[in-house]
């Protein structure tokens, strides 16, 4: 008959997903403190093989649509949370706010930044890259 496989990637009793959420949670109360304002959350675009972006957050003080990258590592090794961040990964991001930008009749200044929730803290990157790069 076989066995059950349980395919959650788990560290005690917390999953992969639930941890994520929390590191977003984390960010995005960085990032409101900091004044930002929570736009949308988890946007992905159709389809295989596109991208999602965690947060997109708008800075009240001059309008810019941020895409933030929320990434979460238990220990520095491997470098860190933010050695995490390819080139893929970068192509991925910008799809998915160019996608999201095609959605708004006149598109704001935007800039790309993310947020690393490592043991020792939030850090914050802002503007960590551009459309350009990866």
């Amino acid at each position: 008959m076989g066995f059950l496989q349980n395919n959650d990637k788990t560290t005690g009793s917390t999953t992969t997903k639930q941890r994520g959420d929390a590191a977003e949670d984390a960010a995005l109360a960085h990032l409101q403190k900091a004044g930002l304002r929570l736009v949308a959350r988890n946007y992905r675009t159709p389809g295989r093989g596109g991208g999602e972006i965690d947060l997109i957050v708008r800075d009240p003080r001059d309008g810019t649509l941020v895409f933030v990258e929320v990434r979460q590592r238990a220990s520095r090794s491997h470098g860190g949370a933010g050695g995490s961040i390819t080139g893929v990964k970068q192509r991925r991001l910008v799809f998915a706010a160019r996608h999201y930008l095609m959605t708004l009749r006149t598109p704001p200044p935007c800039r790309f930044d993310v947020v690393l929730v490592e043991p020792e803290g939030i850090q914050w990157l802002v503007a960590a890259f551009d459309a350009g790069t990866g």
